[in-house]
């Protein structure tokens, strides 16, 4: 997907192809979507699909109608109808692919009513758009330092230009209503822009504003998720999660939405499974859930009162045990159960099978007694021989 420009260069680091979000090929961009249906052609007495999909700064996409037919590919920079003005995007998907787009997405507008594109944006059209850009990060600091100054409690977390440099729109978030009519003067004062505020919830800014996540990843908010569904703790808890807020929270502060990937394995594996508030009685004691695996099928009971002794019994045996409970009997006790672990032990070695782990457990010998005895057999004079006398 990548352009040959992200290759290495000849000292082995990355290229890049400094197109800062403009790449070509579309390999670089966020949201991407494959065109399955390009190589196939359409029936003879079918005309194509009209309407563009058209990305703009992060993931924000809209669909545009191409009403003069203006011939487009993917990663071709165009000129789109703007309120007011134009905005300048890049084209990421043609075709009929388009449509099922749209109604993925449930855009129920008709094709008329679709704002158009007006061509492929020219060279002074670009420079416009990325001397526009560069203000960007400029104007988010200050913005900040105006909204700290009023005491408004809200966060700008990003600021868009209109692809002519007439409109600049900020994204912000807030726990509660914010009046910013002071705030709107003052940006219009300091920046000789219109204005436009636009509250995004801290899903939408997390994936606007993108990042690495716990696992090693981009965020899937930020790369291929378009869809936010609702994640609660009980997600976590169907997965045997313990509820820590710092583990199961993402960058936006709500709960991470890989948490809902897995989760139906996890309860189509608990349909046939004992429930864990179900105690089992026995004549020793009661026997209640401590711990389940549910892949392995294996729970661990303790009784009533001892709960530091646990027995691990498979699933199987726990369904055995119910079902002796529902005719109203008792089973004699959970050792009679439980399953027989075998823990094998394994013998460590280097490749030539002589050093050991433990080698470096016992404290070295001291030799400097050693050392000492023979410096002072070699200080020690030698007796002389005594001549013999004549």
């Amino acid at each position: 997907m990548a352009c040959t420009s992200c290759a290495s260069a000849a000292d082995g680091l990355p290229k890049g192809c400094k197109n800062n979000g403009t790449c070509g090929t579309d390999g670089c961009n966020k949201l991407t979507v494959f065109d399955w249906l390009g190589n196939m052609a359409l029936p003879a007495e079918v005309s194509p699909f009209n309407v563009v999909e058209v990305r703009f700064k992060n993931g924000r996409k809209n669909y545009y109608k191409n009403a003069d037919g203006v011939t487009l590919s993917i990663g071709d920079i165009v000129a789109t109808e703007a309120s007011p003005g134009h905005d300048i995007g890049q084209v990421t998907l043609t075709g009929e692919l388009v449509r099922v787009q749209m109604k993925k997405k449930r855009i129920k507008e008709a094709v008329d009513e679709l704002p158009k594109i007006y061509r492929k944006a020219g060279q002074r059209d670009i420079d416009i758009w990325h001397k526009a850009r560069a203000r960007e990060e400029a104007i988010k600091k200050e913005s900040r330092e105006i909204a700290i100054r009023l005491g408004l409690q809200m966060k700008i977390s990003d600021v868009e230009f209109q692809g002519d440099g007439s409109k600049a729109i900020f994204y912000y978030t807030a726990e509660d209503r914010v009046d910013f009519r002071q705030l709107i003067k003052d940006f219009a004062r300091a920046f000789n822009t219109r204005i436009e505020m636009k509250q995004v919830g801290f899903r939408q800014e997390a994936a606007r504003l993108g990042g690495i996540g716990s696992c090693g990843r981009e965020l899937c908010c930020s790369t291929w998720l378009t869809d936010f569904r609702s994640v609660n703790t009980a997600a976590a808890r169907y997965q045997q999660l313990s509820l820590n807020p710092q583990k199961l929270a993402g960058q936006c502060g709500k709960l991470k939405c890989c948490l809902n990937y897995e989760l139906d394995t996890y309860l189509d594996a608990l349909e046939n499974f004992p429930k864990s508030d179900v105690r089992l009685q026995t004549e020793k004691g009661t026997g209640v859930c401590q711990k389940i695996d549910i892949f392995k099928e294996r729970l661990w009971y303790a009784y009533d009162g001892d709960w530091m002794q646990w027995y691990e019994l498979s699933a199987e045996q726990v369904r055995e045990i119910i079902s002796i409970n529902k005719k109203g009997k008792k089973v004699s006790s959970l050792e009679d159960y439980k399953v027989e672990v075998n823990l094998s032990t394994f013998e460590f070695n280097d490749g030539a099978g002589q050093d050991s782990l433990t080698r470096f457990d016992q404290p070295k010998k001291r030799r400097k007694k050693r050392r000492n005895k023979s410096r002072n057999q070699k200080r020690k004079p030698q007796p002389q021989a005594k001549s013999k006398q004549k």
